[in-house]
């Protein structure tokens, strides 16, 4: 059982502990600075934390005792550019880190905006660019979604075979490599509906929100994209859409049931320039069946009228005791008990939540 809770917001990481039934806040790290996401790697029980200074660019942090101290790491950087080129791009965000297989214990992965795919053999003490995915052709058709320039968001690696990985980009498609990012394939058959005719199916315009992954079935992967929701049953190869009955099929967030393929969470609500729950009421989906039906989940989440929204990285689920931890844009925080069949409201009044993790258990 995870009975810690770290949550990246815009004012600091902040870390909740459990002992008895209460959660209690036990410190906050790095007060006053943006962190935009929050690793636990549950090889070593190493916890990374991404942040945001703005001016003074993004930074990275590794701490081996749970948060006690940290050590400053190199962020991930592009190459300088060639003399006779343009200036090389600068990373405006880290959106996304990746723990690597279990026989790389060193490796991890970071996605960036720009669409940067870095890799460490170090524990981030270094990085290089995955220039192979940065130099395919298609990347010139990339586009940004909420942030002006496109952005990876996720990064999966496969547990059978850490040199498979999965690569999530806001806006340009669903990307697959098999031999540890030395060559690209992309996903096929998501729909973004606001393309011209005609163009709805090109697979490099497609603005994936957030790829989540069956532990224990690694092929099936689940998609939530700006215009529904995705399934894949082999490793993102190929998706399809699935259209239950539910409050929308817009939203940012997905967790997929650590074993069981047919059961996936997503957080719904109103897109585009909107962004609130739809009817300003909060809840939590959830297919069990492959996306065939939803469920609503809602029981103690809140019944007057909200405006939360849930970011990409703001749902996690501690597969061990198949909790839920959810924190939103306007500082609210819940824990939702037996896959989120009930809510508890954990903290309000915290900056706003860009990425919620529980703590892992070392492997």
């Amino acid at each position: 059982m995870a009975d810690t809770l770290y949550v990246g917001s815009r004012k600091g990481l902040i870390t909740f502990d459990k002992s008895g039934p209460e959660w209690t806040l036990r410190e906050t790290a790095f007060l006053g600075e943006p962190v935009t996401f929050v690793l636990s790697d549950p090889r070593d029980g190493a916890l990374y934390a991404a942040l945001n200074l703005g001016h003074f660019g993004v930074k990275l942090h590794r701490s081996d005792d749970d948060g006690k101290s940290w050590t400053e790491l190199p962020p991930p950087a592009f190459p300088p550019a060639p003399t006779d080129a343009d200036g090389a791009p600068s990373v405006e965000l880290i959106w996304t880190l990746a723990a690597g297989g279990a026989d790389l214990p060193g490796e991890l992965w970071a996605g960036t905006i720009p669409g940067g795919l870095f890799r460490s053999l170090d524990r981030g003490e270094s990085w290089t660019l995955v220039d192979s995915l940065w130099s395919m052709p298609e990347r010139e058709r990339w586009m940004g979604g909420g942030y002006d320039s496109p952005g990876i968001h996720s990064v999966l690696v496969d547990p059978r075979d850490s040199a498979r990985l999965v690569v999530g980009v806001s806006t340009g498609g669903v990307w697959t490599s098999a031999d540890s990012g030395e060559s690209w394939t992309l996903g096929e058959g998501m729909r973004n509906s606001y393309m011209p005719p005609g163009q709805e199916y090109d697979a490099v315009v497609q603005d994936a929100h957030r790829l989540s992954q069956c532990g224990a079935a690694p092929d099936r992967i689940w998609c939530q994209h700006h215009c529904g929701i995705f399934v894949s049953s082999d490793a993102g190869r190929t998706f399809a859409e699935i259209e239950p009955e539910a409050p929308s099929l817009f939203g940012f967030a997905v967790v997929a049931h650590p074993t069981d393929p047919d059961t996936a969470w997503f957080v719904p609500a109103i897109k585009d320039e909107y962004r609130v729950p739809v009817d300003h009421r909060l809840v939590v989906t959830r297919t069990a069946d492959g996306g065939a039906t939803m469920e609503t989940l809602s029981d103690g989440l809140p019944d007057a009228a909200s405006f939360d929204l849930i970011y990409r990285h703001g749902l996690a689920l501690d597969a061990a005791d198949m909790r839920l931890a959810m924190g939103s844009t306007t500082g609210n925080l819940w824990v939702g008990e037996r896959g989120g069949e009930s809510w508890t409201e954990l903290a309000t009044y915290l900056p706003p939540i860009a990425a919620v993790a529980w703590k892992a258990d070392s492997q």
